[in-house]
């Protein structure tokens, strides 16, 4: 039967080197092979036969195996910053479970990016007739930002913002982006077209191109 090999490693070993660990395993596995080889005997003499719970032992401590065997694991213990804007274009639905009581009060938000999750959004924030037609905005893009989600709840709590339009068309997808990454694309205020040049055409002057690299 195949051998399992089950060692201590700890920073004593680790001051003598990867020999003295090598020695170590050489060792155990001249006993288990001697052990195995004897109740292999045995269980030919009394008829008794290996199952899956007889198998060997296994490796407890995972510094043993080598690093392609290994997976990583960590745990979120604080959030420092909130990088994400929160927002997200996607469409609405109704719930599936008709006779849920969440079906009165919520509808779910299916967002375009498969990396941000789906949203319970109040029936409120949806438009009037969205429950009796709801095939009327199946391809209606609209903007939904989370504002929680529970740690017992498979799905995120979130508002609908606003109705972009129909999907497909160039300037609710565009919208749609900038909202998601938080980009201002409003007007500009009285006060900073004032900074722009009043008489037009505009051209830059031969001083400002003698002292200036052209990159045109």
């Amino acid at each position: 039967p195949d051998v399992i090999i089950e060692a201590q490693f700890d920073d004593n070993d680790a001051e003598h080197g990867q020999d003295h660990l090598q020695d170590m395993l050489t060792d155990d596995i001249k006993k288990l092979s001697l052990d195995a080889g004897e109740k292999g005997k045995a269980a030919g003499v009394t008829g008794v036969h290996r199952t899956k719970q007889d198998d060997g032992p296994k490796i407890n401590d995972p510094r043993l195996l080598p690093d392609e065997f290994l997976q990583r694991t960590a745990k979120v213990v604080y959030i420092l910053e909130k990088k994400h804007s929160r927002a997200a274009t996607g469409f609405i639905k109704l719930l599936a479970d008709r006779n849920s009581e969440l079906f009165k009060r919520c509808a779910m938000f299916s967002p375009v990016d498969h990396r941000v999750p789906r949203v319970y959004v109040p029936l409120a924030d949806c438009p009037a007739d969205f429950v009796t037609k709801p095939e009327t905005y199946a391809q209606m893009l609209f903007i939904c930002r989370i504002v929680d989600w529970k740690e017992d709840s498979n799905f995120a709590s979130g508002q609908l913002c606003k109705s972009l339009g129909q999907a497909g068309e160039i300037e609710p997808e565009s919208e749609g982006i900038l909202t998601e990454y938080g980009v201002d694309f409003s007007d500009f205020s009285p006060e900073v077209l004032e900074c722009l040049p009043q008489n037009l055409p505009w051209v830059i002057s031969p001083g400002e191109l003698a002292k200036r690299r052209d990159l045109r």
